[in-house]
């Protein structure tokens, strides 16, 4: 499998540094609006810095979005056209249920794959088995340290309490992980974001309940020194992910 990065920031480079084609896997394309960052992981990999998007979707099997949610609206569908799969890491853009259903649909028609990782938080297993029955209630708070929301404050602070599909439009950087959450419940969830002086990692804690019964969550996680928005895990399961593309034995929804 050859696979294509599109945007080279923190979590592209997190997985080119981290990646090692062991399982018949190359990650070998690289397309960024700052070319400078497209050659520098290019090189790193020993690949190839497209100016276009379109000079590499002739040569890939997967295109790997790394990028941000209106990046991920333009390129979408013309990945997807060609038959060519997508792995999805603003998954925020797919709480537009408009764009979504096109890009399922696109997916289907021309035979290709769309692949979301679990990103920074822990439990979308579970999720998506208790998903066979009924969720009842789903629900996500995020508290970040002021510089991972670009904010200055001396006192913890609520910025944000609604539903998941407001959250994304008003942070649409830093809560991808309500999107992927909503999705695999099947229901707009409710999201509470806080900022919080007093942390230094991207904290996630979620409940949900259903007739499985409820489960309680919490991640604490190391954001990047380049990138706070995003949390190490994020590309850590963007690598798993594609890890398991090779392997013969699975463990976990």
């Amino acid at each position: 499998m050859i696979v294509g990065i599109v945007g080279c920031g923190a979590i592209a480079n997190t997985i080119v540094n981290e990646f090692i084609s062991d399982s018949g896997i190359q990650i070998k394309y690289f397309y960024d609006t700052d070319i400078e960052r497209a050659e520098n992981l290019a090189q790193i990999a020993n690949g190839v810095a497209v100016l276009r998007l379109e000079d590499m979707l002739d040569d890939v099997d997967l295109v790997l979005e790394s990028a941000s949610p209106i990046a991920l609206k333009v390129i979408a569908l013309d990945i997807l056209e060609k038959g060519i799969d997508l792995m999805v890491m603003s998954v925020g853009a797919l709480m537009d249920n408009e764009f979504r259903n096109k890009v399922k649909e696109t997916a289907e028609a021309h035979n290709a794959k769309v692949y979301a990782p679990s990103g920074a938080i822990v439990g979308l297993d579970g999720i998506k088995a208790a998903s066979i029955g009924k969720i009842t209630e789903a629900s996500l708070t995020t508290r970040k340290a002021p510089k991972s929301l670009g904010r200055e404050v001396e006192e913890e602070e609520v910025l944000f309490e609604g539903k998941a599909s407001e959250a994304v439009e008003k942070f649409p950087v830093n809560i991808n992980v309500a999107a992927s959450l909503s999705i695999a419940c099947n229901m707009d969830i409710n999201v509470k974001i806080i900022v919080d002086p007093k942390v230094d990692r991207n904290v996630h804690e979620v409940v949900v309940k259903g007739d499985f019964g409820e489960f309680r969550t919490s991640s604490e996680n190391y954001p990047f020194a380049a990138n706070p928005k995003t949390s190490m895990l994020a590309a850590f399961s963007a690598i798993k992910l594609l890890k398991s593309f090779g392997e013969c034995f699975s463990v976990g929804t």
